[in-house]
């Protein structure tokens, strides 16, 4: 989980992202040794992956910020719909099995390799700003009901989205770090409140959030955001879409494969 702190960190800052595609499979792993039931893995992943996101993402504004490149102003438009769709997603969560929400993972994540591998939207240009009213809404509820479900920052569908509509590639991926804050905050709580009184919890468990896999993680996680964001600022982020895609990729199958076979 050190280890998985450190990749999860470094992807943050690089790509974004809020390094739940690295925590969330390493949980998968770890937890039962921790003491979870097979019923319970899912939502403890998914729980604990938005709780390090907190700090990690964090830590990531705070490194892109010092170069001046996250948009608050676009992070304030965004927050209202972001935590409504946190709460829409972790409502579900709440109401899916641990099977369904692993494939719900699994797919979700195949369909981001993708779009590392075959980055199709990243040079299109569709308008020069924004949307505004209901539609900023139904995007920032989108992003924020999908990734709560992954345990994810949602910095990949953010990123497509302003880089869509005029948004530089490095002040996506800087405001990016910043959703990913927004996500993880009412995700969190939400986990938390929702997984109470679960049986089968690993121990340490507060909720559906584990408190001694966040520890570990985030206590790596919160040096490499500042590596990952300063390699975004020198390096093309294309330089290493493609071995990223490939390890959702296989990430992905891992997670179906084992959701269809529980």
């Amino acid at each position: 989980m050190l280890l998985a702190g450190l990749a999860s960190g470094f992807a943050a800052g690089l790509f974004g992202i809020g390094g739940g595609f690295v925590v969330v499979p390493v949980l998968f792993v770890m937890l039962p040794l921790l003491g979870a039931s097979p019923d319970s893995i899912a939502h403890v992943a998914i729980g604990t992956s938005l709780a390090t996101i907190l700090v990690t993402s964090l830590r990531s504004v705070q490194a892109h910020a010092r170069r001046g490149a996250v948009d608050f102003t676009l992070l304030r438009a965004w927050a209202p719909g972001v935590i409504l769709g946190v709460g829409a997603g972790v409502l579900l969560a709440s109401r899916v099995s641990g099977q369904a929400l692993a494939l719900i993972f699994g797919l979700g994540v195949a369909v981001m390799a993708l779009h590392f591998l075959f980055p199709v939207l990243a040079s299109r240009h569709l308008r020069d700003e924004l949307p505004g009213g209901f539609a900023r809404i139904g995007i920032a509820g989108g992003i924020g009901a999908f990734s709560s479900l992954l345990g994810i920052g949602g910095g990949t569908l953010a990123i497509i989205v302003m880089t869509l509509c005029g948004k530089s590639i490095h002040r996506s991926i800087a405001t990016a770090s910043g959703v990913g804050f927004l996500i993880a905050v009412p995700g969190t709580l939400g986990f938390v409140a929702i997984g109470l009184g679960t049986a089968g919890l690993p121990t340490g468990s507060l909720g559906y959030v584990n408190l001694p896999a966040t520890l570990a993680i985030v206590s790596t996680s919160i040096f490499s955001a500042p590596w990952g964001a300063a390699t975004a600022h020198r390096l093309p982020p294309s330089v290493l879409n493609p071995v990223f895609g490939l390890y959702l990729l296989f990430v992905a199958a891992t997670m179906v494969r084992n959701a269809l076979g529980a």
